[in-house]
């Protein structure tokens, strides 16, 4: 067979035959409840043998719509006359015999947990996509309902970092083009998923008192930071004990811790002797954010060194 397209006025007179529109339309919309879990569930225990379906629920299975309709309707399970616990799938169909989807029970065998869905390709067969559910005990005249749905999902949108989604829907996902970051909306904030910033030197700051012994590096991968102290050499005189120091080199905002300080043991160094002392990074928000400070110390003379170990924060 030669290759086709379609639509197109060559195409058996521009009409699109029921396994065309699955092949064009499947991939158009993930199968799924228009929705998300947050939302009412679909399916919940009915009277006696049977589970209901609510009102005004909608779906795609394999391009096919689905609508639930305008009020709640009932669907009958079999009775479990075993004396094991049986487990039925409630599922949405989409049946090729006719081409439509519906609601349907794929029952389950006693004592073997939760039976195969069928998601059977080709112009032919069944494919089914979960609801729910059902537990049935044996000689059971009732039903438990455990909510299963499966979701359409979105799409991840391209934007810049000043451009997303004003009104995202929960799970979300966007890729910023200016800054290379995908993020996700989890219902309240915009959550980083992926950023690598690959290696950013730090500024550095005019100190008399200090001399940078190398260039201080910092790396960011998802909401992580990873920062290389290059050290520095006591430059000015005697840094007693009691007295704080700002270290010449600057933290960009967008790497910063959100809310805590963060700490950090260096070493000081002098001949053959060292000594232990503490660095703090201040968050976005502090007067001193993006600062790095010598804050706890014993005394520091001409020439000592000042050496540390990598240190990491969550960023978000």
């Amino acid at each position: 067979m030669a290759e086709e397209s379609y639509p197109n006025a060559g195409h058996n007179n521009r009409q699109v035959t029921d396994d065309e529109h699955e092949l064009l339309a499947s991939r158009f919309s993930d199968d799924g409840i228009y929705g998300d879990p947050t939302d009412t569930q679909v399916v919940t225990a009915g009277t006696g043998l049977s589970v209901n379906v609510r009102a005004d629920v909608a779906a795609s299975v394999r391009g096919h719509g689905w609508y639930s309709g305008s009020t709640p309707f009932s669907v009958p399970l079999a009775a479990n006359i075993s004396s094991q616990t049986r487990i039925d799938w409630i599922v949405l169909r989409l049946d090729r015999s006719d081409w439509r989807v519906r609601v349907a029970v794929v029952g389950g065998t006693p004592g073997s947990g939760a039976p195969a869905l069928k998601q059977q390709t080709g112009n032919t067969g069944v494919y089914e996509i979960p609801l729910a559910q059902a537990r049935i005990l044996g000689g059971a005249s009732s039903v438990t309902v455990t909510r299963a749905e499966l979701y359409v999902g979105t799409r991840i949108r391209p934007c810049t970092s000043a451009t997303r989604n004003p009104a995202p829907r929960l799970g979300e996902m966007a890729f910023e083009t200016d800054t290379k970051r995908l993020v996700l909306w989890d219902g309240k904030t915009w959550r980083l998923v992926s950023q690598d910033s690959g290696e950013v030197v730090l500024q550095k700051l005019n100190n008399v008192s200090w001399v940078n012994a190398g260039d201080s590096v910092l790396e960011q991968r998802g909401g992580a930071v990873w920062l290389r102290i290059g050290g520095w050499t006591r430059n000015g005189s005697t840094l007693a004990a009691a007295s704080e120091s700002q270290l010449p080199v600057l933290i960009p905002e967008a790497y910063l811790p959100h809310t805590r300080y963060q700490y950090w043991n260096v070493y000081v160094t002098h001949a053959t002797t060292a000594s232990m002392a503490r660095l703090t990074i201040y968050p976005r928000g502090n007067k001193r954010g993006g600062q790095l400070w010598l804050t706890q110390h014993v005394d520091i003379r001409h020439l000592d060194d000042l050496k540390a170990t990598t240190m990491t924060w969550t960023v978000n």
